[in-house]
């Protein structure tokens, strides 16, 4: 369960929601600059709200009234963005295996091997970054972000350079690991097709507003018909 309720400003932006996702798999949908990467950035713990708190299963992240705000490496929390960050000075296995620690060798390599596998990417693991496509990379990036074993996953529109057949793929393999692993997450995207094809719970944003949280088909109905006449008005 993640319960969150946050007032945060950014610039002239205020930032004001309050919920509670029991979902293992959840979208936050809405336009650009509605707020869906500032909720992540919060979530992840790279910003810190105005006033407000963030609890994952009973383990409180971030609570302002009394000046509780855990750093980004100790919230079971991973972020995975549109841009990879990938450290250009390391292979991918070792970008992989960064973020692991406590564990032998054999342990490690065999963690980085099935991460890279889940990804798509066992392919590349000898690479360096300056060496991949944008869509290689985001598969790094995902690999590395699910190695640490985080109870939260946050993702940030980060399939965007893969096509969809590629997409619909990783997403269909990383969702029945996520069950698996009884990890929960969150992906914000502006894609109507995204939110519909994952069958998932829909956290709506418009500025800075949470105005809807349910069911895919049901709270985004009237987006998925104005894609619907847009598709049509281009076949005619």
């Amino acid at each position: 369960m993640l319960e969150f309720s946050l007032d945060a400003r950014r610039g002239s932006f205020h930032f004001q929601v309050e919920c509670a996702i029991a979902s293992d798999w959840t979208v936050v949908f809405g336009p650009s600059g509605s707020g869906k990467s500032t909720l992540l950035r919060l979530l992840a713990g790279l910003d810190l709200p105005v006033r407000g708190r963030i609890a994952l299963n009973t383990r409180t992240l971030t609570d302002t009234a009394i000046g509780l705000h855990l750093a980004p490496g100790r919230r079971s929390t991973a972020l995975v963005a549109q841009q990879p960050a990938l450290f250009p000075h390391l292979s991918v296995a070792a970008n992989v295996a960064y973020g692991l620690h406590g564990l032998d060798h054999a342990s490690r390599a065999a963690r980085v091997e099935e991460m890279l596998a889940l990804a798509g990417a066992t392919d590349l693991a000898g690479r360096r970054p300056q060496e991949l496509s944008g869509g290689e990379a985001q598969r790094v990036a995902l690999a590395r972000a699910l190695a640490p074993a985080p109870r939260l996953l946050l993702l940030d529109e980060p399939f965007s350079a893969l096509d969809g057949v590629a997409s619909d793929a990783l997403l269909e393999r990383l969702q029945l690991w996520l069950r698996k692993n009884e990890v929960q997450a969150v992906m914000a995207t502006h894609d109507v097709t995204d939110a519909l094809a994952t069958s998932a719970e829909v956290l709506l944003l418009r500025e800075g507003r949470m105005t809807a949280l349910g069911p895919a088909a049901q709270v985004l109905a009237a987006e998925r018909e104005r894609l619907m006449v847009r598709l049509q008005s281009r076949c005619d």
